[in-house]
């Protein structure tokens, strides 16, 4: 019998596992794109494609696992998508082409997208409002301690075992998955809701009248983000090795950016609840776009270091704001495919940015230049939030 309440602290615990599992096999992929690269001989275009077709498989997931969690439940949702991320990377470890590679990097990517509003949604409408926001930064820090777990594991597992030992690391989650099964209950606010509406019924209520600018505002915000969080990180293990470094050593250094994700996610928890949503958005996405701009430039390992550690610092705290914000802008009846709609937007921009940095690489445009543009990119997100965005702080959950 599946237990009907659970405390706050075992939610999010659970929750949290799944979205470290999520984190290692993202994390992980940027080290074997660098690995790929050299054991497939691949071009820098066939390296761009790998980030970008896990993407589309992620806009596919948010979009579709989202409008299922608004009629099957956000739990079974929770662990459908952890299977099937689970599986896909378990199998794409026995490949030999980059074809099958794709093919898996997409049912994954499906598995990632819906898993993570889906999550957030979950400990969203689980929590009191008083502590909603903080709630759920805390669960997208477990995304940093999974983006370590996938550095490790990059470290010490790849260059000695090869890539493959390291993706049969991150298919352990599935056997995680079915244990999820027996203990996970589902939203409260889900499983007291009337849900009368088709799910066309719910695609427009998302863009009727009374949501409008709201969705507006967050497929905005999503898209810039994406952009350039997957335009920049899943190439910086690459980009140190453009700037003259050994593979083992961008290894060992992008290790060290990842340990300041930490205090970003607990620094932006500890605010979010008292300067609000809008304040710690703005103010990390700020200093994410500097940050940007001065890694670009940098031309020293010291300066290259301290706006990396900045640009992961400010950049995940601000995903951990951006998880919290988006499901409290809508109802309870569309809020999941509200959340999965803006992040599946979003997602296109995860599509583009590791294509569009392949691209502008193999024409000789500058690191310099590249990280200007996402510079330029993580500031549209600021002005539509300062413009558009109300702010959420402790409200109750409609």
């Amino acid at each position: 019998m599946i237990q009907q309440t659970i405390s706050q602290r075992k939610l999010l615990g659970v929750a949290g596992l799944g979205w470290m599992f999520d984190a290692m096999d993202v994390g992980m992929l940027s080290f074997i794109i660098a690995a790929l690269q050299k054991d497939w001989n691949l071009s820098v275009e066939q390296m761009g494609w790998i980030g970008s077709i896990n993407s589309i498989g992620m806009a596919v997931g948010a979009l579709l696992f989202g409008l299922l969690a608004d009629r099957i439940g956000r739990k079974n949702v929770f662990i459908i998508t952890l299977l099937l991320f689970s599986i896909g990377s378990g199998l794409s470890a026995l490949t030999t082409t980059l074809t099958a590679f794709l093919v898996l990097r997409f049912l994954i990517g499906m598995g990632l997208g819906g898993e993570l509003p889906v999550a957030s949604t979950l400990v969203s409408e689980s929590v009191p409002a008083q502590e909603r926001g903080k709630a759920v930064v805390l669960l997208e820090s477990f995304w940093a301690v999974g983006w370590l777990l996938s550095a490790l594991i990059s470290y010490f597992v790849i260059p000695t075992y090869g890539w493959q030992t390291a993706l049969l690391l991150a298919a352990i989650p599935a056997l995680y998955a079915l244990y999820l099964r027996w203990g996970l209950p589902d939203s409260p606010r889900f499983t007291s809701a009337r849900k009368e509406e088709t799910v066309w019924d719910n695609i427009v209520k998302v863009w009727s009248s009374s949501y409008r600018k709201e969705t507006f505002m967050l497929w905005v915000l999503w898209f810039c983000v994406v952009f350039s969080y997957y335009g920049m990180f899943l190439w910086l293990p690459s980009v140190m090795v453009m700037k003259g470094f050994s593979l083992i050593k961008s290894f060992e250094y992008v290790l060290i950016m990842t340990l300041a994700q930490l205090p970003g996610y607990f620094s932006a928890a500890w605010l979010i609840e008292r300067a609000g949503r809008k304040f710690v958005l703005i103010t990390y996405l700020i200093g994410t776009a500097v940050s940007a701009y001065f890694f670009g430039n940098a031309d020293s390992l010291a300066l290259l270091m301290t706006f990396g550690i900045l640009l992961s610092f400010f950049n995940l705290g601000a995903w951990g704001a951006l998880y919290a914000y988006t499901p409290e802008l809508y109802p309870t009846s569309i809020r999941g495919t509200g959340a999965g709609m803006a992040a599946s937007f979003g997602r296109i921009g995860g599509i583009l940015g590791p294509l569009f940095v392949g691209y502008l690489v193999n024409r000789h445009i500058t690191i310099t230049t590249i990280f200007l543009i996402f510079c330029i990119s993580i500031f549209i997100g600021v002005i539509a939030v300062w413009v558009l965005g109300k702010e959420t702080k402790q409200q109750e959950l409609a």
